[in-house]
C-alpha cells in the first residue's frame, strides 16, 4: 500500500528536481545573454574610438546582417563610416538612423555633419532645422554656423560661432573655423585674432598657425609670429608666407621667404624648391 504513495513521491520529488534543473538552466542562460550584451556594448565602444574605423565599418556590416533591426548597430556604422572619412557612405548610414522609431535629435545634428561633409549644404540646413531649439549642444551651434557661412550669412554665423564657443571646454576648433570665415570676409585683423585664441587653446593646432600666418601675410606682415614650433611647421609657415607674398605682388619677398623655408627645412622641401624654381622661370622669361 506503501508503493503508490512513494511512487507518487518519487514522481513529485523528480518533477521538483527537473524544475530546478530547468530553472537553473534559464538562470544560466540568462546570465550568459547578459554577460554577452556588456561583451557586445564594450566591443561596440572600443570599435568607436580605439579601432581602426574601417574595421568598424564591416564590424558594425556583419552586426547589422545578424541583427537589421538595431538602431544603435546603424549608429555605430554610420559613425564609422564619417571616422573612415568616407562620407557618402556615411550619408546614407545616417539616412536610416534618422528615419528609425528610436532615433534623437542627436542623431539628426549628425546626419547634418555628415551631409557637410558631403557637400550637400541644402539637405544639411533641413535637418538642423527639424531639431527643436532646446536642443542647444556645441555640435549644434558649430554646424549652424558652418551653413550660415555658406550662405555668406556672416551676422547669423558670428552670432552661432560665439554660442558654440561658450558650449566647450575646448574651443580652438570652432576658434579656427570662425578666423577662417573672418579670412574670407577679408576681415583679416579679426581673423588673426581669433586664430590666435584658438592656439591659447590648442597649441598644437597647425591648421590654425598656418590661418595665422595667412590673415598677417594679407597685412603685408611677413615676419613670423612667435609660436611654438617645430624646425619643420617653421619652414612649411614660412612656405605659406612666401606664397602669400607672391601672389600680392611682393615677388623679392616671397623669393627671400622660400630660401628661408628651404634652409630651414631638415630635410630636401621639395614643394619650396619647386615653387623657387617656378619663380626664377618666370623671371628669367
Amino acid at each position: 500500500m506503501r508503493h503508490p504513495v512513494f511512487l507518487s513521491l518519487c514522481l513529485s520529488g523528480a518533477m521538483v528536481l527537473t524544475a530546478c534543473q530547468d530553472s537553473g538552466k534559464a538562470d544560466v542562460e540568462r546570465a550568459v545573454k547578459s554577460v554577452n550584451v556588456i561583451d557586445e556594448s564594450n566591443l561596440n565602444d572600443i570599435m568607436l574610438t580605439a579601432g581602426d574605423p574601417n574595421e568598424a565599418v564591416t564590424y558594425f556590416n556583419r552586426s547589422l546582417a545578424e541583427n537589421p533591426d538595431r538602431t544603435d548597430l546603424q549608429r555605430g556604422l554610420a559613425i564609422s563610416f564619417i571616422r573612415a572619412k568616407r562620407p557618402a557612405e556615411g550619408t546614407a548610414a545616417w539616412a536610416k538612423v534618422v528615419a528609425a522609431k528610436d532615433s534623437t535629435d542627436d542623431d539628426k545634428v549628425s546626419f547634418a555633419d555628415a551631409l557637410i561633409r558631403n557637400g550637400d549644404w541644402t539637405r544639411a540646413e533641413e535637418q538642423l532645422n527639424s531639431v527643436p531649439p532646446t536642443v542647444e549642444t556645441y555640435k549644434r551651434y558649430r554646424l549652424e554656423a558652418m551653413v550660415a557661412d555658406s550662405k555668406k550669412d556672416w551676422k547669423k554665423a558670428d552670432s552661432f560661432y560665439e554660442t558654440a564657443v561658450g558650449l566647450t571646454t575646448t574651443p580652438g576648433s570652432v576658434l579656427n573655423n570662425w578666423g577662417f570665415s573672418k579670412l574670407t570676409r577679408g576681415d583679416y585683423t579679426g581673423a588673426e585674432k581669433l586664430f590666435g585664441q584658438a592656439l591659447n587653446y590648442d597649441k598644437d593646432l597647425f591648421t590654425a598657425k598656418n590661418n595665422l600666418v595667412l590673415s598677417r601675410a594679407a597685412q603685408r606682415k611677413y615676419d613670423m609670429p612667435i609660436l611654438p614650433m617645430t624646425q619643420i611647421e617653421r619652414a612649411q609657415l614660412l612656405h605659406t608666407m612666401a606664397l602669400s607674398a607672391i601672389k600680392q605682388g611682393d615677388v623679392a619677398t616671397g623669393k627671400s621667404l622660400l630660401q628661408q623655408a628651404i634652409d630651414t627645412h631638415p630635410q630636401y622641401f621639395e614643394a619650396a624648391v619647386r615653387s623657387l624654381n617656378a619663380l626664377d622661370a618666370n623671371v628669367t622669361n
